[in-house]
């Protein structure tokens, strides 16, 4: 217990002092980030939410989560932290159901960093239902359940959930992230993934002061 809250205040001690190193950039609006026109609502009020937009498919997505991973336990109790997948297109759309197809069996995380290893390391697409079933079954799921999720409606409603959201973000492309549904910053503006994080860290802070 006493080791576990040493992590979590060392955790919180390292984030405030990356916060005040990003509060000391020029990040500017319609520069470094983008201000919605219309904030899109999060999904706990009173928590600063922090949602990734993402597709496996995705090459940039790929040499970010080495940035993203570890950067995601530093966050404190405040911020909520969110995976969006993209839907822009009928492959993205079946990986966006693998996603919330895995997180309703329990797996989602345990496979989030393999899945994204199967395409950019072993070439494999993961676009039909049996491969997904088989993926899915190396994680102790059945291949009948895994089919199952990956046919239900609830699975298929948050896929629509996600792609009105990236709609609300008003994103053109992925990796990019979007704080508290009001700001969102993207790869062409951040100009590298370190950048990205600190101007993600930035809006959190600006957030947290409103």
């Amino acid at each position: 217990m006493v080791k576990k809250l040493i992590q979590q205040f060392s955790a919180f001690v390292l984030f405030a002092a990356v916060s005040l190193t990003a509060q000391a950039e020029d990040f500017k609006e319609g520069v470094h980030y983008i201000k919605l026109s219309t904030p899109v609502a999060v999904s706990e009020p009173g928590k600063i939410e922090v949602a990734e937009l993402f597709w496996y498919g995705c090459p940039h997505c790929f040499e970010f989560e080495p940035y993203i991973e570890p950067w995601i336990e530093t966050l404190p109790e405040d911020v909520r932290f969110e995976r969006v997948p993209a839907t822009f297109s009928k492959v993205w759309k079946t990986h966006a159901n693998a996603f919330y197809a895995a997180e309703a069996l329990g797996i989602g995380e345990k496979l989030h960093s393999d899945f994204f290893n199967r395409i950019h390391r072993n070439n494999e697409r993961l676009t039909s239902t049996s491969d997904l079933a088989e993926f899915f079954a190396e994680y102790g799921v059945s291949e009948k359940d895994a089919e199952r999720a990956l046919k239900s409606f609830g699975v298929k409603s948050k896929v629509n959930q996600a792609g009105a959201r990236i709609r609300g973000y008003q994103a053109l492309g992925v990796p990019a992230m979007v704080v508290n549904g009001k700001y969102r910053i993207d790869t062409s503006t951040a100009g590298s993934w370190t950048n990205m994080l600190k101007i993600t860290e930035f809006l959190i802070e600006k957030e947290r002061q409103n």
